[in-house]
């Protein structure tokens, strides 16, 4: 009888979860399916950023799992677009756990887990700002104030020791993103006409909801992330 009420426990506890999933748009934008998403902790960080944005006000547009051509016939990866008034708003997801040490200037990072164990993992923040530097190919626009660098980490870590320098970057747990996010929009200057955030949108869907082929091609060609 347990046994029974628990199987029908996660049963509800899915359904409650694909229903909020078919919600939001982010199978549309990502290709990503319910379970490609909930069993796979990069696309959930991903996905939990992606609906977090869906509740901000105003407009905008979001893209997922972007694939932009690199100059050595490779792709990078956005883990997250999103195409404002106030500029380009560029993610990276990182769903790790344990305690986080970085420097912006450094180009390893560090996760502590139980035990002391402990983990190196490139800089996001180089890591985004390679991210950026291939979407203002892309798009063809290279004014650095329009674009915002947010390093968006799981609420399961703690963030120990983190030195940002740079004044359009940003590095936080993901609890944080809707507040944070909110009051940079309100504090910042319209830049972006709604006419050019639809345009802008529209040159980056075709890169967006990419093939198997090119998602397995890219990660047959990426380093190995240790961090988790």
């Amino acid at each position: 009888m347990e046994a029974l009420m628990l199987i029908i426990l996660i049963g509800l506890f899915f359904l409650l979860k694909n229903k909020r999933f078919r919600d939001t748009n982010y199978k549309t934008t990502s290709g990503n399916g319910f379970f490609e998403t909930f069993f796979n902790k990069g696309n959930y960080g991903e996905y939990l950023t992606f609906t977090t944005l869906q509740r901000i006000g105003g407009y905008h547009k979001l893209l997922t799992n972007i694939y932009l051509p690199k100059k050595n016939g490779t792709t990078t990866e956005i883990d997250v677009i999103m195409i404002s008034r106030t500029g380009i708003y560029v993610f990276e997801s990182k769903n790790y756990s344990g305690w986080i040490f970085g420097d912006e200037k450094n180009r390893n990072w560090v996760q502590t887990l139980r035990g002391n164990h402990k983990n190196n993992f490139f800089n996001p923040i180089w890591q985004n700002k390679g991210h950026i530097n291939a979407l203002k190919k892309v798009i063809e626009i290279h004014h650095d104030y329009l674009y915002k660098s947010y390093i968006i980490f799981s609420n399961r870590c703690t963030l120990k020791k983190i030195t940002v320098r740079s004044p359009n970057v940003k590095v936080i747990k993901r609890n944080s993103l809707l507040a944070i996010i909110k009051k940079d929009i309100e504090l910042s200057f319209n830049v972006i006409s709604i006419d050019e955030v639809d345009q802008l949108y529209a040159k980056l869907q075709k890169y967006s909801n990419v093939s198997k082929d090119i998602k397995k091609k890219h990660i047959e060609r990426s380093p190995k992330i240790i961090g988790r």
